[in-house]
């Protein structure tokens, strides 16, 4: 048979199933070996691979000498999240700039440190000369996390000292990726809404004086205008989502591909690769469509035992996408609480009052406290499952009007502060790269000629 451009399928199918036969491991070897799957033992305890001294995720205690569930608890730098998050709130300032100095340097800046922060990340705002035009407005993708890729790439090519991974060279190139992820990532989202959905092209410039949150919503909306709540919840957000410990999949690919001796766009490039990744950075997505499934089939979306049952049709893959998941249910860590989500909902319920979402947060707050019930009456799970940060994240992000094609965007904006953190701790810390061991199942051949085959 003629391989053609239009038959390519038909070949690219035979390859998949000689992949499929040739690359199946039989799960039960991982006992047999005791590989831990995913990294994780059968009670979902992370297998240890290294020490950070940046942030600490907590989940249980010991008590009696067992280790028991509790409320989960999230410290950046050793200070717990809430009272950063009080602090910066009960004297009306923005935050992000703040934590990212913290978890970046170690230790709580003082005001004259953080003027001085905020000037550097407002110099570093800015993009080389009619990079807009040449690169971003290039090729536009409508997922907009390979345009950040991309777009991180080629910022290697304008940077003289692209491969010096000395601490100051890496701490000048963090804040410039820091400072600029925003005005990527919104206008990716316009080029792709222009280029692809035909709609008006509007690129407005970040203004020196105003917060990492202010400047998305101001670059982001074609009025540029923004309430004082709105940039407030959204710098809230940027700061929930910034750190979560090394063993997340994106950190743990940073400290991975530093480790290596690799530079610092490449190293931000794959953990952009792995955030993207629809278990990893797009939950919050699919809470949202959930929501959307669930107010267009439940008759009365103030009935608690109509939308118990949905969720019930939900779990065993009867409704929604049958996946079985309720999504922006349960954590990896978390069982009775994620700190992150418990903050948020507050906030949230501010938010939903001024844009007039109410009925909508009722039924985020219902479906809340029934998922949990359906799921310990469905299945048969180790530890408690609660709301994770991504069930509320959503839907701050569409009252903010932000477009789901920047959803997991919106994280990376945020997270980029913790992948430096750990990238400069990597490299000031550790003198091995990373190579975890693999167990080789494969049998042994003896070589036939091509003829024989």
């Amino acid at each position: 048979m003629t391989v053609t451009k239009e038959n390519i399928k038909d070949f690219t199918e035979k390859y998949a199933q000689i992949c499929r036969k040739n690359d199946t491991v039989e799960k039960e070897l991982f006992t047999e070996y005791g590989v831990k799957r995913g990294l994780r033992d059968l009670n979902g305890k992370g297998v240890l691979t290294g020490i950070t001294n940046i942030s600490r995720v907590e989940s249980s205690k010991i008590v009696d000498g067992k280790s028991v569930p509790c409320e989960g608890r999230l410290y950046f730098r050793g200070y717990k999240i809430q009272d950063l998050v009080n602090g910066f709130m009960s004297e009306n300032r923005f935050g992000f700039e703040e934590v990212a100095y913290l978890l970046l340097f170690g230790e709580l800046p003082s005001e004259d440190n953080l003027t001085e922060f905020k000037k550097m990340m407002a110099v570093s705002r800015r993009l080389p000369t009619n990079f807009v035009r040449d690169v971003i407005m290039k090729a536009p993708s409508e997922d907009i996390m390979n345009t950040l890729s991309k777009c991180v790439l080629t910022l290697a090519s304008y940077d003289k000292n692209m491969s010096d991974t000395s601490v100051e060279n890496v701490i000048r190139q963090s804040i410039n990726l820091i400072s600029t992820f925003p005005m990527i990532s919104v206008y990716g989202y316009h080029a792709y809404n222009h280029y692809k959905r035909n709609k008006s092209l509007y690129i407005h410039r970040p203004k020196p004086e105003l917060s990492t949150s202010e400047n998305i919503l101001r670059m982001l909306r074609p009025d540029k205008k923004y309430t004082e709540l709105e940039a407030k919840v959204l710098d809230l957000a940027l700061v929930l989502h910034m750190e979560h410990g090394g063993g997340n999949n994106s950190t743990f690919t940073t400290r991975v591909v530093t480790s290596s001796g690799s530079d610092t766009y490449a190293t931000i490039s794959a953990a952009l690769s792995s955030l993207k990744g629809p278990r990893h950075g797009g939950a919050n997505i699919k809470v949202v469509e959930m929501f959307k499934d669930i107010k267009h089939n439940v008759h009365d979306i103030t009935d608690r035992d109509e939308v118990k049952e949905y969720l019930r049709k939900i779990l065993n893959k009867e409704a929604f996408n049958r996946q079985g998941l309720i999504y922006g249910m349960g954590h990896a860590v978390y069982s009775i609480s994620d700190p992150r989500a418990e903050i948020f909902k507050s906030f949230v319920d501010k938010l939903a009052t001024e844009k007039g979402r109410t009925k909508d947060f009722n039924l985020y707050s219902m479906i809340e406290t029934l998922a949990p019930q359906v799921i310990a009456e469905e299945r048969q799970i180790y530890k408690g499952v609660s709301a994770n940060v991504d069930f509320y994240s959503g839907l701050v992000y569409s009252m903010l009007d932000i477009p789901e094609e920047l959803f997991t965007p919106m994280f990376a904006i945020a997270r980029i502060v913790g992948w430096s953190a750990h990238r400069i701790e990597e490299i000031i810390t550790a003198d091995k790269i990373m190579r975890p061991a693999y167990v080789s199942n494969c049998d042994y051949y003896d070589y036939t000629n091509i003829e024989e085959r």
